[in-house]
């Protein structure tokens, strides 16, 4: 028997505008080679100058995960070859790092854990190599250096993970957090988070690490869990026939379901790291870090603790509501008048299958023809008895095409609930006249027959007349026709 034993690396795009260490757009897209200059793409006597954007986000992010933050971090030159990597070494940091010894929770199957962080520095991003053709002889590479330069935040964990679905729950969290901060838009697909995995085994009770192969670059929950399965399962295949696991970088195939060896893993010294003759140390003013540590936003696990208590939402209606800030901000909004778990169930069903539909990204719903204001008044009509639960789904479909009021929509189209006794007592006579087989089987005590009149009632108002108003008539009239 072995256990696992994990440890990542995750590498996140700070959401600047511009790069790191120049003024060139960090913007997903554009045509390759079109967001450089000569910072960004390593030529001769360009000099570097610090993003202090960046420098604030990457503080925001260590603050978040309870790091403790260095006033004095040091930059350094990480050297080595690969054509994407215009000057022959990353600016990165190794000695001094911005910050050190953190915490994030992971909860994958219901039992709380504590990750230990064992540091977060800041770093650029190299460059992107395009390969066409390959295997076969008529191929290319290409270079787009449109991501060199970057700001990115390395967060590194302590390898305290012990199985590929911690690593998910892991991954997940950390995204969530950086989204809920706004330092990264969290978009895998686009590179914008990524994650390297340092996987061993060892035997069940020996304190002993084993030898550690790193997954290189992968870019989805998905990946994440079956690279590391199959990655500890060749592990144990190699030590059980009697092999020795080699310390080397392995990519993740997924078509094919297996890691691949890419090269030797490295060392730090085979990075010979020196501290950045072009920047000075970093210095971090006490007063401006502690500014941010006041004024951070609410974090996931705390904005859920305080819906359930301030709300009276179930955890899991806290959890699906806050999926990103933008969706619990709108639902913070929409209930401020106090029918906050009507408005929570119209948010999880209708609502959500219209956002769906139409693609939205619950990241930002700022463009929404439908306000949160305009739902907390559809919600009140329903519970009023203006309309019903019913019409309101109509009305709601209406608000999120339009942008017109749940009340416009009522009143120019009609849709005022009926609650007029006379109107319904005559539709009501008339359907217990016209439908002599329904009301014996009801007075034979068949109650469930009461359904279909009511049915039959809403069919004949178009679905306006009061469901509880026309159920004790119904139920009135039909005993009447008993005696």
């Amino acid at each position: 028997m072995y256990t696992t034993v994990i440890g990542l690396e995750c590498h996140a795009q700070i959401r600047t505008e511009s790069k790191l260490f120049c003024g060139c757009s960090t913007r997903f897209g554009e045509g390759p080679n079109s967001n450089t200059c000569p910072v960004c793409l390593g030529l001769p006597g360009a000099l570097p100058v610090l993003n202090q954007g960046a420098v604030r986000m990457a503080v925001q992010a260590a603050i978040a995960f309870g790091c403790q933050i260095n006033l004095v971090s040091q930059w350094a030159r990480k050297n080595y070859f690969y054509p994407d990597l215009p000057k022959g070494y990353q600016i990165s940091q190794f000695e001094r790092p911005l910050a050190v010894d953190g915490l994030l929770d992971i909860e994958p199957d219901g039992t709380r854990r504590t990750i230990r962080i064992q540091r977060i520095h800041m770093e650029e991003d190299a460059g992107k190599s395009l390969h066409e053709g390959f295997p076969d002889s008529d191929r290319a590479t290409y270079i787009d250096l449109n991501r060199s330069g970057t700001p990115l935040i390395e967060i590194v964990t302590h390898p305290d993970l012990r199985s590929p679905e911690e690593a998910q729950d892991y991954l997940g969290r950390l995204k969530e957090v950086l989204e809920y901060l706004g330092v990264c838009d969290g978009n895998m697909e686009e590179g914008s988070l990524r994650c390297d995995a340092n996987v061993s085994i060892r035997p069940k009770d020996s304190p002993t690490l084993g030898t550690r192969t790193e997954l290189k670059n992968i870019n989805s929950f998905r990946f994440l869990g079956r690279a590391i399965e199959y990655e500890v399962e060749r592990q144990v295949d190699v030590v059980e026939a009697g092999g020795r696991v080699i310390q080397e970088t392995r990519l993740w195939n997924d078509a094919e379901g297996r890691t691949y060896p890419m090269r030797s893993k490295e060392e730090a010294h085979d990075y010979r790291y020196f501290p950045e003759p072009d920047l000075p140390l970093l210095l971090l003013d006490s007063d401006w870090v502690e500014e941010l540590r006041l004024t951070q936003p609410e974090l996931p696990d705390a904005l859920r603790t305080r819906l359930v208590s301030t709300y009276g939402l179930s955890e899991y209606d806290a959890r699906v509501l806050t999926t990103t800030r933008a969706l619990s901000q709108f639902f913070e909004r929409a209930a401020a008048d106090g029918r906050a778990k009507d408005v929570a169930n119209w948010m999880m069903g209708d609502l959500m299958k219209l956002l769906n539909g139409d693609g939205v990204d619950l990241k930002d719903l700022s463009t929404l023809r439908l306000q949160p204001e305009m739902l907390a008044e559809m919600v009140a009509l329903v519970d009023d008895g203006i309309i019903s639960g019913k019409i309101a789904k109509t009305v709601l479909i209406e608000m999120f095409r339009s942008g017109l009021s749940a009340l416009e929509i009522v009143d120019r189209k009609g849709l005022r609930q009926i609650s007029d006794s006379g109107e319904l007592e005559r539709i009501v006579e008339t359907l217990i006249r016209e439908n002599p087989t329904p009301v014996a089987q009801y007075r034979a005590g068949k109650q469930g027959t009461i359904g279909w009149f009511v049915g039959q009632v809403m069919k004949a108002t178009s679905g306006r007349a009061n469901p509880n108003s026309v159920n004790d008539l119904l139920r009135k009239r039909l005993a009447a026709s008993d005696q």
